[in-house]
């Protein structure tokens, strides 16, 4: 990534991360930065009007510019557009955490995410990356779309490190469960990155690229809903791959 991209992007975050005015000196503090890098982004985003000055000392904080522009860019992305309302359905259904990830290569990248009623729940915020691929659902999802040479390739340079005890650390035993989540058309993590949480995970492509839904949420809550889980998010995943290849 360019340097001035990233610091630029770093910059919004620490506001978001702080949540209040702060002066130049702070920013440079905590991006561990020189002052006059500093200042000169400060003046960047002043003059483009995302940031504005509260006094001569009172810090800045960014105008609602970058709202604005967020939600503009969010009501035309065709595929939160396509997927919203289906989502939507699919969370008010089984009432849990449904998340949406597009895939880039050996990464995935969340690209919405819908909350359910509970106060106890699976938080991901737009914009995180799946984590661990060999113990996430989405994750194996991800590794499922594979060609075996590529496959083989994320086994060979690849650690399968614990993250519980019920982590799957064997080449052998994520190859098994792989193929088993492709012929069943879903995967399935049962508190294998997360101790109390079991989430399951579909595909679908749409113009050539994989997409990844996820459902989330407390193993307690979510092994007694499991079978109408699955049937609701293979059904959702069908119709969405079915609907790409008729608007293709």
């Amino acid at each position: 990534m360019s340097k001035i991209v990233g610091r630029t992007l770093d910059f919004l975050e620490i506001f978001a991360q702080q949540g209040r005015p702060l002066a130049a000196s702070e920013i440079a503090r905590l991006l561990n930065i020189p002052a006059s890098s500093c200042h000169d982004v400060l003046q960047a985003l002043q003059q483009r009007g995302y940031l504005y000055e509260l006094s001569a000392r009172g810090g800045y904080y960014p105008t609602s510019r970058i709202y604005d522009i967020a939600r503009a860019i969010t009501d035309h992305d065709p595929v939160v557009l396509r997927t919203q309302a289906t989502l939507e359905s699919l969370r008010d259904a089984t009432d849990e955490s449904v998340l949406l990830a597009k895939v880039f290569g050996l990464r995935a990248t969340y690209l919405s995410t819908f909350e359910p009623s509970h106060p106890l729940r699976v938080l991901v915020r737009v914009g995180d990356n799946i984590g661990s691929l060999h113990a996430t659902s989405a994750g194996k999802a991800l590794l499922g779309s594979l060609d075996k040479p590529a496959l083989e390739d994320f086994l060979k340079t690849t650690p399968l490190k614990p993250l519980t005890q019920r982590t799957i650390t064997s080449k052998t035993a994520l190859r098994e469960d792989l193929a088993a989540g492709n012929l069943r058309g879903w995967f399935i993590n049962r508190e294998e990155s997360l101790d109390g949480v079991t989430t399951i995970s579909g595909r679908f492509v749409w113009v050539t690229a994989t997409y990844i839904v996820t459902i989330a949420g407390p193993t307690a809550r979510m092994e007694s809903k499991l079978a109408k889980a699955v049937e609701l998010l293979t059904q959702v995943c069908r119709m969405l791959d079915t609907a790409s290849r008729v608007e293709t």
